[in-house]
């Protein structure tokens, strides 16, 4: 296998999993820069695309999102996305931004 077959491998055939953390990346970004709640939103974000990305796509083009069944990854995802979105949305500020 040459470099370029193998980069090609790890990181073209598994984009989905690299989007969903960059996402996260800059949600922790937010995070250490003091928004805090603005990037537990941008995580809750960033799981519920991993949702939307499982539910679209075929099971060989998901790549490192397939972890059980679709209806299971799809519905845990999808769950635990809306309860960061809830607690982003709803937990007191505490005198930060």
């Amino acid at each position: 296998m040459t470099p370029s077959e193998f980069a090609h491998k790890v990181f073209a055939r598994q984009w989905p999993i690299w989007l969903v953390g960059l996402i996260f990346v800059a949600a922790f970004g937010l995070v250490v820069t003091g928004y805090w709640r603005r990037g537990a939103l941008v995580m809750a974000i960033a799981v519920g695309v991993a949702a939307a990305l499982r539910l679209a796509l075929p099971e060989d083009r998901a790549g490192f999102l397939v972890v059980r069944t679709r209806l299971i990854d799809v519905t845990t995802t999808a769950l635990v996305s809306a309860a960061m979105l809830y607690i982003a949305w709803t937990i007191d500020p505490l005198g930060t931004s």
